[in-house]
């Protein structure tokens, strides 16, 4: 499985941006999926995770009601939708899948098999 993210880029704070992620894999659709992001000198964290089913999803508290996490399995794709950006949201942020689910383990990082190369997102003040 290969994961590349693209989508990331400077944006003033309160301003959207919209990462997708682009997967390999015939059995994609069978893919627990999520979105991390790394700080500098931060550990990596969870942002947001989307199950196979495409219906039940899960955010960290902090971006809760600001991001939105979806899936198009016809398309092997994954998106996360950023909006009312603040500041603090500046990371590398990483997509990441688990082939055979991550049961309660979503916001676990080794809960995911398979990692994307990051895309950076810079939220200015």
């Amino acid at each position: 499985v290969q994961l590349q993210a693209f989508g990331g880029g400077l944006v003033q704070a309160g301003g959207s941006l919209r990462l997708s992620c682009a997967a390999s894999g015939r059995t994609f659709s069978s893919y627990g999926m999520g979105w991390f992001r790394q700080a500098p000198g931060e550990e990596r964290e969870f942002v947001a995770a989307i199950r196979a089913s495409t219906i039940t999803t899960y955010y960290s508290d902090s971006v809760k009601g600001r991001f939105t996490i979806s899936r198009d399995n016809a398309k092997n794709m994954v998106y996360l939708q950023m909006n009312s950006l603040k500041p603090e949201d500046t990371a590398v942020y990483y997509c990441a899948a688990a082939p055979h689910g991550y049961g309660g383990n979503y916001y676990q990082p080794n809960a995911y098999t398979y990692w994307g190369q990051g895309t950076l997102v810079t939220v200015s003040s």
